[in-house]
């Protein structure tokens, strides 16, 4: 566990409400194709596993200096 800090940051929910779901923007085809191959590559190996929560990570693509992308994920 982390440790203890000054400000304790908390967020407020409201009773009874299930958390928004809906796509923060779109993504087009290549990209989408790009996103599925890794991520069905990863539960193969057993490296990530599918999740029941009804709340997600932001993704994005970073672009290598060879060209190819890389898939960054913000758990924060």
């Amino acid at each position: 566990m982390p440790s203890h800090r000054e400000v304790n940051v908390s967020i407020k929910l409201v009773p009874w409400e299930a958390p928004t779901s809906k796509v923060p923007y779109k993504i087009d085809t290549t990209k989408l194709v790009e996103l599925k191959f890794p991520l069905k590559e990863m539960l193969e190996k057993g490296y990530i596993r599918s999740s029941v929560s009804p709340c997600g990570a932001p993704i994005l693509f970073v672009k290598k200096k060879d060209g190819t992308r890389i898939l960054c994920i913000n758990y924060r």
